[in-house]
This record gives C-alpha cells, structure tokens and sequence, in this order.
C-alpha cells in the first residue's frame, strides 16, 4: 500500500456527544422511487439496524434488527427471500441482545455472521435451524461492524466495536487472528476492500476515517475525515484508492487516498446523521447514503449537481443499506419503523447510470 501516512485528528474529538434519537415523523412520500414494485417485510417490534444482500442468491438477503431500538431487549435476524411480489421469512433466530450488523459468507451461500450488544460475534447457518454454529466474545462492548473479505485467496471476518478496536478472524470464528487499535472512539464501520488483500477500512466516534494492513498489523492511513462522529464507510467498486465516509455532520465525503488534503466531493442533503454508505456495483460514481432524517439518497458525485434522488418511504431512522449484486440498480433497505423494503429507484434507471463508466 503506497498512501502515506497523515496526523489523526484532535483527540478530543472522541468526546463528541453521541447522535440523539430524533422525535416526530417525516412528511411527505416516497420520492420517485419505483413504489408499484416496491417490496415491503414487516417485522414487528424488531427495529431494523444492517441488511445485506447474499452475494450467491439473487433474492436472498439478511436483516439484522433489534428490540426497542437497540436500547434494550434482545435481536433478531432474519433471512428472507423475495419473490415476484412479496418478502417472505426463510428463517429467524433469536439472541439474547440486540443485533447490529450482518455480513454474509463469501465462500458459503448458506453461511453469515452478525454482531451483537453483547460483544459477540455469532456464525450462523441457514441449514441449521437451532443454534449458531459458534460464537465469539473477545469484544467488551457492543459489536457494530461485521464484514466478510472479498478479495481472492482470503477468507477473513473484520469486527468493530464500542471497545475502539477492530478484530480479524478466521472464517470459523475460533480465534482472532489480530486486534487492531488506534482509535480514540467507538469503532462504527469497518470494511475490506474489494481490491487490496488484508486491508480494509474503519470509520469511529473519533472522527478519523483509518486504513490498515492486516499483514503489518499497522494503520497506513489516518485521516481526519469530519469534525464529528463518522458511523460509516465503503469502498468504491472500481477504483482502489475511493473510500466514501458518512458522518453526523449530515455530509458524505468521497476521498482519494493519494491525496487527502480535502475531500474529492462533499455531498451534501442530509438534515440529520448519516448512518450509512454505499457504492453501487453498477455504475462507478453513484453511491447511496441512508439516514436519521429518514430518507435515502442517491448521488452521483462526478455531477456538478450530485445529488440524483431523495426517497422518503419510511417513518423513522433508515439504518441499513445494500444493492442487489445480481439486479442491476435494486435497493434494499431497513429502518427503525420494523420495515425492510426492496425498490428500484427510478433515477438509477433513466439510462444515464446503468453502465460503468
């Protein structure tokens, strides 16, 4: 990895007040979103946190959600399975605290692993209805980061939690292979590249947006990305050296790692925190953002106006995100409002972002 390293930004930063629950309900309807085939599952009492969808099955996807808005109570993950006009349950397992990721197996279609309240990390099997397969507590705070490698030749688990660090692990859970520390708050994302083996990416309360390799088990690159909490990352699909960043200051920022000085685009829309972050697989600059204002946006940020759509379908926080690898420009999302909902937006279908570019 050829970045340099930059200065980690005031530490003070990891004082910073966490992100209150907002009161009241949003106005107005979806946003152009394709609402006739729009999916909805309703999971009652569970408040959605992360959803994803498998990278084998094209209708497959899980939905990791919790009681009482993750505050208390126990979690529930679902997997689901959508058919030409509705969601249906595959398969639910219940834990003992609150759920707040999910990330599927990228060698195993029946395989995922889930993050929870109680610092574990659980492996779950869709073949085996009872109990997970194993479960891991090396964490001492809650785990709000789950992301399973994608790069050839590795099969690695990354974790971040509460307690500022993030884990490696082997695919079966049995050991960590490597604890990774240098933040100065809670860890909220942590996320491989898709073209850089044993490296990966992580977000924190600290304000930081960190890049480190597994193998040195060192951190390349700190950079001070927001002046508040970051609660989420990812990667850019077709270029190496683009990471997006969502924080509680209401922006996206998209940054090059050759050269972070200033971000390459600040997207800004968002009235409230952002909760997460993702770049399409089908078009190089169209990434979507989630968030506390209840809305999901999409942008392209090579556009003078970057901002594509706004779609407000749901009546509280949108807290997970994901496309749909196999169908070109399907949306999947969750929110506190016990709803996963799957659509096609209509600005991703226009014919000007369906192709890379």
């Amino acid at each position: 990895m050829e970045w340099e390293a930059q200065p980690s930004c005031d530490p003070a930063a990891s004082g910073l007040p966490r992100v209150e629950r907002l009161t009241g309900r949003a106005a107005g309807a979806a946003a152009a979103a394709d609402l006739t085939t729009m999916k909805v599952f309703r999971s009652p009492a569970r408040h959605g946190y992360s959803v994803e969808v498998s990278p084998f099955l094209p209708n497959r996807l899980a939905c990791a959600a919790s009681q009482y808005y993750g505050i208390t109570g126990c979690g529930t993950l679902l997997v689901l399975d959508q058919t030409e006009s509705e969601v249906q349950l595959v398969r639910s397992w219940q834990w003992g605290d609150g759920l707040f990721d999910v990330a599927w197996s990228e060698v195993n279609e029946h395989v995922l692993a889930a993050g929870g309240g109680d610092g574990s990390l659980q492996l779950w099997d869709t073949a085996n209805q009872d109990a997970p397969l194993r479960v891991a507590k090396e964490h001492t705070q809650e785990v709000y980061a789950v992301d399973w490698s994608q790069t050839r030749g590795e099969n690695l688990i990354v974790s971040g939690s509460w307690d500022r660090t993030a884990k490696v692990w082997d695919p079966t859970l049995s050991r960590s292979l490597a604890t990774l520390r240098g933040h100065e708050g809670v860890v909220y994302s942590t996320i491989w590249s898709p073209h850089i083996p044993g490296c990966f990416a992580s977000v924190s309360g600290d304000g930081t947006l960190r890049v480190w390799d597994v193998k040195a088990a060192a951190c390349r690159l700190a950079i001070p990305a927001h002046k508040t909490e970051i609660l989420s990352c990812d990667w850019c699909k077709y270029d190496k050296n683009i990471v997006a960043t969502g924080s509680v200051d209401c922006s996206v920022c998209v940054w090059d790692l050759r050269n972070v000085r200033q971000p390459v685009s600040q997207l800004l829309g968002h009235t409230y925190a952002i909760r997460r972050v993702k770049f399409s697989p089908f078009s190089q600059t169209v990434l979507a953002s989630c968030s506390y204002d209840f809305t999901v946006r999409f942008w392209d940020y090579s556009r003078n106006q970057p901002l594509l759509d706004t779609v407000e379908h749901h009546t509280e926080f949108v807290c997970g995100l994901d496309f749909n690898l196999h169908i070109p420009n399907q949306v999947v999302d969750c929110s506190w409002d016990e709803t996963v909902k799957i659509y096609t937006p209509a600005c991703l279908t226009a014919g000007l972002h369906g192709a890379t570019r």
